[in-house]
C-alpha cells in the first residue's frame, strides 16, 4: 500500500510537471518590460501541486517542469535562465503551499498567496541582480548595456541596473504573482479532488 501511494504520488508530480511545461511554452511579454521578460503561467501546475500534495511536491513539479523544457528546447543561456526559473518558481510555490499545509482555508491560501507574490518579487530582484543578468554579461556575451537599453525601450525611465530592476523586474513579478494566484484560485477546487484520489 505505501509502494502504491509512493508511485501514485510520484504520478501526479509528473502529470503536473508535464502541464506546467506547456503551460511555459505559452509566453508573452508585458508593455512596460523588456522583451527578455515574458510571462506564462507555468507556475499555476506548480502552485496546484504544491496546495494538493504538499510543499514537497511543488518544488518537485518545478524540478520536472525545468528538466523537461531542457528536454524540448534545450538552453540559449547556459543554463543561467533555467537556474534562475528554479528559484523564482520555489520562492513562489513553497511558501504558498507550507502556509497552506498549516491552514487549509481559504483564508490560509489567500494568505500563502499573498507571501508567495511577495516572495517571488523579492527574490527575482535578488536573482536578476546578482546572478542572471551580471551571468548573461559574463557568460553570453551581452553587455550591460545592452541590457538596459532593451528596458529602456520598455520604459525610458530606466537607465541602470538599479532601475531595470525596480521599475521592470519587480513589477513583471508582482503581476506574475497576482495573476498566477488568481487562475489558481479559481481553478483548484475544481481540480483537487482529482490530485487527492489514490486511484
Amino acid at each position: 500500500m505505501k509502494q502504491r501511494k509512493h508511485t501514485v504520488y510520484i504520478t501526479k508530480i509528473a502529470c503536473l510537471g508535464a502541464i506546467a511545461t506547456l503551460l511555459m511554452l505559452l509566453e508573452f511579454p508585458l508593455p512596460f518590460a523588456p522583451a527578455f521578460y515574458e510571462l506564462n503561467f507555468s507556475e499555476v501546475a506548480v502552485l496546484v501541486a504544491g496546495f494538493a500534495l504538499g510543499p514537497m511536491a511543488a518544488v518537485w513539479t518545478e524540478l520536472v517542469k525545468i528538466l523537461l523544457n531542457l528536454i524540448i528546447n534545450g538552453t540559449d543561456t547556459a543554463f543561467v535562465g533555467e537556474l534562475s526559473n528554479f528559484l523564482m518558481g520555489v520562492a513562489f510555490a513553497l511558501p504558498a503551499s507550507l502556509i497552506y499545509k498549516h491552514k487549509k482555508s481559504l483564508s490560509g491560501a489567500v494568505i500563502g498567496m499573498c507571501v508567495a507574490t511577495l516572495s517571488l518579487a523579492i527574490v527575482s530582484a535578488f536573482v536578476n541582480y546578482y546572478i542572471m543578468i551580471p551571468a548573461y554579461v559574463r557568460f553570453m556575451g551581452f553587455s550591460m548595456e545592452t541590457i538596459i537599453g532593451l528596458g529602456n525601450k520598455a520604459n525610458p525611465n530606466i537607465t541602470d541596473l538599479s532601475k531595470l530592476i525596480l521599475l521592470a523586474t519587480v513589477p513583471f513579478n508582482l503581476v506574475k504573482g497576482v495573476l498566477t494566484s488568481l487562475i489558481t484560485a479559481l481553478i483548484y477546487k475544481r481540480i483537487s479532488p482529482i490530485l487527492h484520489k489514490d486511484f
